[in-house]
């Protein structure tokens, strides 16, 4: 049997990220060759990324790219276990690495996208890591005028597109987007079906009861044009200057609004709720909290 050397477990530490004691099983069980055991570590990490796909991954990042002309966008939102992890730098240099091949390649599928080298590097990173890391979604926006924003935290993510104005402005907006959360771009593009959902309510207000037919109309019908200016990006008061509106600023500039897309990490995402409490207290064999 190869003796293993401090010199060999640092140069597998350094190839692979991994723990000191992780390597030095490696090596061994690879009879002392580097290039073996990255092998062996690789196909456990595949091995333990399957284990780990079950897991519920709600945390994470969306970032986003936008082209030097400011005409296309990529949005993406990649998932962790905890916050712990979407805050390591290795998570975030991994989450980076898609989200540019996802732009060179002009790829939104996300089975496509992580075909290969991706898809090995994120086996690697949950070998390393220990948590399920999870490619969630990938969104192109194109238009005359795009501009993007990731709010500090990374949590959330937007970008606007203009048919005229600047990348400034179309940032701003973006973030604006980011912060108010707008349902459509247009009050005539709000679904039919979150029209009829948002009547049965009013409908159903207490001050409704008892009013003839005809009143009770006229009332809905301003509060559905309350409702609509509301939830509708370009009749929002803008979040820099209420004073504003969104369309004001855009119909300034000599444009429209082509579109907007916000991602929120685990936006939808059915989270798992655990007791730690109780987990740490049958770990230490007491039952109690």
């Amino acid at each position: 049997m190869a003796a293993i050397t401090a010199a060999m477990v640092k140069e597998l530490r350094e190839r692979t990220g991994l723990g000191m004691m992780e390597c030095k099983k490696a090596l061994v069980e690879a009879d002392g060759s580097v290039e073996a055991a990255i092998e062996e570590l690789r196909k456990s990490s595949g091995l333990k990324a399957a284990k780990k796909a079950g897991r519920t991954a709600a945390e994470g990042v969306s970032l986003v790219k936008v082209s030097d002309d400011n005409t296309v966008a990529y949005i993406l939102e990649v998932n962790s276990e905890t916050d712990f992890v979407a805050r390591d730098d290795n998570f975030m240099n991994f989450a980076n690495d898609v989200l540019n091949v996802a732009f060179e390649k002009g790829e939104t599928d996300v089975a496509k996208l992580m075909e290969g080298d991706l898809e090995s590097k994120r086996e690697a990173l949950v070998q390393k890591i220990g948590e399920n890391i999870t490619v969630r979604r990938i969104v192109k926006v194109e238009g005359p005028v795009v501009g993007g924003y990731v709010h500090s935290n990374n949590k959330i993510a937007s970008v606007v597109a203009l048919t005229a104005g600047n990348e400034e402005l179309a940032r701003d907006i973006a973030m604006h987007v980011a912060a108010v959360n707008p349902r459509v771009g247009k009050p005539d593009e709000m679904p039919a079906e979150e029209l009829e959902k948002e009547k049965e309510i009013i409908k159903a207000q207490p001050d409704m009861e008892g009013k003839p037919e005809e009143i009770v109309e006229k009332m809905m019908g301003g509060r559905i044009k309350k409702f609509l200016a509301e939830n509708s990006l370009v009749e929002q008061p803008f979040v820099k200057n209420p004073d504003q509106k969104v369309s004001d600023l855009i119909k300034a500039a000599g444009g429209d609004l082509v579109g907007f897309v916000r991602l929120e990490v685990g936006e939808g995402i059915e989270k798992e709720e655990v007791d730690f409490a109780a987990e740490v207290a049958a770990a230490a064999g007491t039952g109690k909290a």
